[in-house]
């Protein structure tokens, strides 16, 4: 009987260490984007730290173009950001426990992100220096069906035969 409980602790700080360890990169980059979607990242604050290396790089650049540039690189960190949202989503289904969300991690992930994205709008909604905008949920859900079809892609060349 005490080996037998023994054996069933351990087993369950085995299953509590996986789930820690599929989960938990995706919830601290969550946690990170929520972070950005703050004051912190705010295009005001953003152009602070991007214009002078940008004005180094093109000395000769109009102010429409820098601000240009500007936007293009915070569209390209939502795509980016939600890409890797979407690897570390499809990493923890597609080894879950749960039959369900391995069978349907494509499908399981992608609703994930796209609600994460949608709440991190409506979260900038009401902060004063940011915006929400249905643009961006569609760059986040570009990001991370690219993303994800990648990994599928990979996973039928590289581990189908």
């Amino acid at each position: 009987m005490g080996a037998s409980l023994f054996s069933s602790v351990i087993d369950l700080r085995k299953q509590h260490h996986h789930r820690l360890s599929r989960y938990g990169p995706l919830a601290i980059w969550a946690a990170l984007i929520f972070i950005g979607s703050s004051d912190l990242l705010s295009a005001s604050h953003t152009s602070a730290f991007l214009t002078k290396p940008l004005l180094w790089l093109f000395p000769h650049a109009s102010d429409a173009t820098l601000a240009t540039i500007h936007f293009v690189i915070r569209k390209t960190g939502h795509f980016t950001e939600y890409a890797i949202l979407a690897l570390l989503a499809a990493r923890a289904f597609r080894t879950s426990s749960q039959e369900l969300l391995r069978a349907r991690w494509f499908w399981v992930s992608l609703l994930f992100v796209v609600a994460y994205s949608l709440s991190d709008e409506f979260h900038q909604s009401f902060v004063p220096s940011r915006t929400a905008s249905p643009v961006d949920v569609v760059i986040d859900t570009v990001g991370s069906a690219a993303a994800q079809v990648l990994i599928r892609a990979a996973q039928v060349l590289f581990f189908t035969r």
